[in-house]
């Protein structure tokens, strides 16, 4: 039993840190509370359940950073993204998925492999006499475990609240006024650009819209919650409203490359788009609208959205809190407690937000682990690779008296040098002026990103403890 790795969660991060294990010839142990005890944003038991969007974000390896992150996590055998692929639904250039057939492929997989056992149970502390434990327990870490946590660390927790975004049936949507385009028509492999529906306003139905955000109830703060940043990646639309009138016409809800099937001469003032949530195409989640706003209120405002006066909703938006480490001062290079080295922390809780980084982490910790118990050396990955660059940036690039939550991104890696750029128009011979210069030399510099990439993480890939 001294080879078994005990591991705390069963999200994104502790499933696939328990198949790198598996794979590995390493026993595991994976401990998830659900159903004996509920948090406030799952809804059922099934592990790696996507709580927010159903969407891994843009799946472009060449320009994006992380796309790039999606390509190495399948070099790597990833679980999570093997399962994401297999239930992929419509979204453009992104990686969205079913979520009820991803969860239900993840716990198959995880439930039949001979190394690994599912244990249905809440785990409030670490048992002393385990030799390896992860603890993937997430952002909804459950109050006896974070104590624990704190007391292991010595160090206060931070934290960030994350909100959940509505879900709309797909008969309740009014198509007379919708119409479905993806943006600038960009389509995933076969697709047909019309991966989402588009909800149009006018500029005075954008701001009747607005008025009612800013005036809208929000759910009250509890004591423990008063003062708690929110990540910036995930703010909540009346947050956002709050901030300026146009804030959210320049953010999700910005009409850029969307032409009204219905008028196509009268370009909208603001979109709400919509996203397929399931393969059946019953459900679609409202992009980027997550939201604290009470529930009576907020289908009020929502059903102010044009094509969405009669909606109904599989689930309004909600609000919890996120919990995370100060990484960089309590974890090592890989990913183990500095002051208990057979611990190690994965996911959302080591302050990496988004599901593919949370991917990652559970990936690292479980490769790490691995090598510790068979006796072997794991290289750390290149810091101009994707799973690297996020590594780095959580044990130590960061700092620590200001550290947040990060998604991967092209700034967290070197710098590359001087590109070569064709600043000439290949068809007319002409020198590229304006902003045709400047897309060519951005794209230049994110391909510079991810071609170095591509080739470091082939060097490096650890294909010994992979299977």
């Amino acid at each position: 039993m001294s080879k078994t790795v005990h591991i705390i969660g069963g999200g994104l991060a502790g499933s696939e840190a328990s198949w790198q294990l598996a794979q590995s010839g390493v026993a595991v142990t994976l401990y998830e509370m659900r159903p004996t005890r509920k948090t406030e944003a799952h809804v059922t038991d099934g592990l790696a359940e996507l709580v927010c969007s159903n969407s891994f974000r843009s799946d472009d390896a060449e320009t994006n950073a992380v796309g790039l992150l999606h390509a190495e996590l399948r070099d790597a055998h990833s679980l999570i993204m093997r399962c994401a692929d297999t239930h992929q639904l419509p979204a453009g250039g992104a990686l969205a998925v079913d979520r009820e057939g991803f969860s239900q492929a993840v716990t198959q997989e995880l439930e039949n492999h001979p190394l690994v056992t599912i244990k249905r149970e809440e785990v409030t502390h670490i048992d002393p006499d385990w030799a390896h434990v992860i603890i993937a327990s997430g952002p909804l870490t459950s109050p006896a475990l974070s104590e624990d946590i704190l007391k292991m660390t010595g160090h206060d927790k931070l934290a960030f609240f994350d909100a959940i975004a509505p879900i709309v049936y797909r008969d309740s949507i009014n198509m007379d006024v919708c119409w479905e385009q993806s943006r600038y028509d960009k389509s995933a492999t076969g697709g047909d650009g019309k991966d989402y529906i588009n909800c149009p306003m006018d500029e005075a139905r954008y701001h009747t819209f607005i008025d009612a955000l800013i005036d809208s109830e929000t759910a009250d703060f509890k004591e423990w919650e008063q003062d708690t940043p929110y990540f910036n990646g995930c703010l909540p639309i009346e947050v956002m409203a709050s901030r300026g009138r146009e804030t959210l016409r320049h953010g999700p809800m910005k009409p850029r490359g969307l032409t009204n099937a219905h008028n196509p001469t009268v370009k909208p003032y603001a979109v709400v788009q919509l996203r397929q949530d399931n393969a059946l195409k019953t459900l679609y989640n409202i992009v980027g609208f997550q939201t604290k706003l009470k529930y009576g209120a907020q289908a009020d405002i929502l059903r102010l959205i044009p094509g969405l006066e009669d909606a109904r909703f599989a689930r309004l938006g909600g609000l919890h809190r996120n919990t995370f480490l100060n990484s960089p001062s309590l974890l090592a290079e890989d990913l183990s407690l500095k002051t208990a080295r057979h611990i190690r922390f994965a996911g959302q809780i080591t302050g990496v937000e988004g599901y593919v980084e949370s991917t990652a982490i559970g990936l690292l910790s479980g490769l790490f682990t691995a090598a510790q118990i068979n006796h072997q050396q794991l290289a750390l990955p290149p810091m101009t690779t994707a799973l690297g660059a996020l590594l780095a940036h959580i044990t130590k690039n960061a700092n620590m008296d200001t550290f947040q939550p990060m998604n991967i991104n092209f700034g967290l890696m070197p710098e590359i040098g001087q590109t070569d750029v064709q600043l000439v128009d290949a068809e007319t011979g002409e020198k590229l002026r304006g902003k045709a210069r400047t897309f060519a030399k951005k794209r230049a510099r994110q391909t510079g990103f991810t071609s170095r990439a591509r080739q470091d993480f082939a060097s490096w890939k650890p294909t010994a403890l992979i299977g």
